[in-house]
């Protein structure tokens, strides 16, 4: 599957390409095309395996670059993408989402622990469960559009998509005490099927 986004960017680029290939020749268009082709790749969509039970999972595909906290609360999850990595985002916990909050910021290069809080983001609050997690979607020095689809009241399930970032850029994971996490600093995960942390208990009847 591939993100419309990506389609529209392939098609644009693919006519300037034919029509830059007749006015000034055939090579001339050549990285016109092979652009096309990146975008189409970039915006892929695969379909990932939701893991069962308590869990949070990862919401992008990338690197764990900081795992550390944030407050005397909360644990912080940060994960970079680079511009190979798909950039679909997806919900870590199921339940209803609470808060979608533009905060206008800087486009420092997404792998700088300072990103976190001064880049332009997407603050996303879900709650479910006898539980609240929150997760930003960051925009890097590339990245300068983030994009979630989503609005206070919605209901998401663990693992749904819910926007993307366009291009290399961050997404961090906001975990209170009940979550015990389970990854490290320099693991690759996958959006929707990486376990980022597991729930030490889980409230009856919830």
């Amino acid at each position: 599957m591939i993100v419309r986004d990506g389609i529209y960017y392939a098609v644009a680029l693919t006519g300037a390409a034919v029509l830059t290939g007749w006015v000034a020749g055939p090579w001339f268009g050549v990285p016109l095309v092979l652009l096309a082709l990146f975008c189409l790749y970039f915006f892929r969509d695969p379909e990932r395996v939701i893991p069962a039970g308590p869990v949070a999972v990862s919401p992008a595909d990338g690197k764990v670059v900081a795992v550390k906290p944030e407050t005397a609360e909360l644990n912080r999850i940060s994960i970079f993408l680079n511009v190979f990595d798909v950039h679909v985002n997806r919900s870590p916990v199921g339940g209803r989402i609470t808060g979608v909050e533009y905060r206008k910021g800087r486009f420092m290069v997404a792998s700088r622990e300072e990103c976190s809080a001064e880049n332009e983001q997407n603050v996303i609050t879900v709650e479910g469960d006898g539980t609240r997690v929150v997760f930003k979607q960051i925009a890097g020095l590339i990245a300068r559009r983030v994009v979630c689809h989503k609005r206070p009241g919605d209901r998401v399930a663990t693992g749904e998509r819910i926007g993307l970032i366009k291009f290399g850029s961050r997404m961090d994971v906001l975990l209170g005490p009940e979550w015990e996490i389970v990854v490290r600093p320099g693991m690759r995960v996958a959006a929707g099927s990486s376990v980022l942390a597991r729930r030490k208990e889980v409230p009856h009847g919830a």
